[in-house]
Parts: structure tokens; C-alpha cells; sequence
């Protein structure tokens, strides 16, 4: 599933991503208002989105913290840490791009009302299909309760049904370019 759905993204033609992209920036900038505090991503390959996203936030004085991945000695993967984005960002493991250190502990994510996730999919009761190291796994208990978790994705790939294991920690919402924001579950 996650082969075909990588496969349709790369698909995409250019200026359909780029028109997606500036929809999904639209859609979440109605969502936030200045002095909140979201988590977010820095897209990468064919993911939905862009930096512009991040940068329209922080100019209308919402918080961005970005996760910085990193893994213990054995090589497993650790819970996000999270960097304030001031629109600078440095290369970084597994070809992601990331905020500068210094770098907010793992619990920073409880701040955030909302939790912008990466996902290939998300079905309607909120199960998300990400890309299997578990990063966000080990992350998104630390959320709010109350905070929105929100999977950026597509409109089709907001799915019927999605396998989903005991520690998967559904989304409460989906943020479509035509769709806009979809309430899960």
C-alpha cells in the first residue's frame, strides 16, 4: 500500500502540486490564529505541502515547531524533539531538513493546539498510514488531549478503512486541499 501510494504522489503532476500545496496553506491558515502553537512538518519528495505553509504561519504570529528525528544508540527510532521555526533550516538524517538547533524536549509537542502529521493515508476513523519507522508513534501520546491531530494529505487518500495496530494513535482530523479540514472517527 504505501509502494502504490508513494508511486500515485510522484505521479502528481508539478503545477497540480504546487496548486494542492497553496490550498492546503489557505485551508490551515484559516484554521490558526496569531499566539497559537502548532507542530508541524517540512515536506519532503512528493509529500503534500510546502515551506510556504510554514512561513504564511509564522508571518501571522502563529508558533511553529518543527520535529527534529533522532534515534538511540541500537539505532531505534526516540520520540520527536521539536525546533521553533523562524524560516531557517538545515539539512539533516534521512534527507529531511529541519530547524537549527537549540532543540525543545520531547513533551514540547503538548503545547500545540494543533499537530500537522505526515501521513500516505488516513481513514475515517483516523487510522493513518505513515512510512513505518515510528517516530510519530512514540510522539503523538504526548499531545494535548484536546489538540487537534491533524494528517495532511491528498483528498484521495482519505481512505475507508486503514489497518491500524494497538499503539497507533488516531488522527482527529484530516487537512485535504479540496476537502478541507475532514473530522475522523
Amino acid at each position: 500500500m504505501r509502494t502504490a501510494i508513494l508511486s500515485a504522489r510522484r505521479a502528481v503532476p508539478d503545477d497540480v502540486r504546487r496548486a494542492e500545496a497553496e490550498e492546503l496553506r489557505r485551508r490551515l491558515a484559516a484554521l490558526l490564529r496569531s499566539g497559537d502553537t502548532v507542530c508541524a512538518y517540512v515536506p519532503v519528495g512528493s509529500e503534500p505541502g510546502s515551506t510556504d505553509i510554514l512561513d504564511s504561519l509564522i508571518e501571522s504570529g502563529v508558533r511553529v515547531l518543527l520535529p527534529v528525528a533522532r534515534e538511540d544508540d541500537a539505532g531505534h527510532p526516540l520520540p520527536l524533539t521539536w525546533g521553533d521555526y523562524r524560516g531557517e533550516l538545515v539539512a539533516a538524517r534521512f534527507g529531511l531538513r529541519e530547524p537549527p538547533a537549540p532543540y525543545l524536549p520531547a513533551e514540547a509537542i503538548g503545547t500545540a493546539s494543533t499537530v500537522v502529521v505526515p501521513a500516505l493515508a488516513v481513514d475515517r476513523k483516523g487510522s493513518r498510514l505513515g512510512r513505518g519507522a515510528g517516530y510519530y508513534d512514540r510522539s503523538l501520546a504526548m499531545a494535548d488531549p484536546s489538540a487537534r491531530l491533524m494528517a495532511m494529505v491528498r483528498d484521495d487518500e482519505v481512505l475507508d478503512r486503514l489497518p491500524a495496530e494497538p499503539h497507533d494513535v488516531p488522527m482527529t482530523h484530516a487537512l485535504t486541499p479540496s476537502g478541507g479540514l475532514v473530522e475522523l472517527r
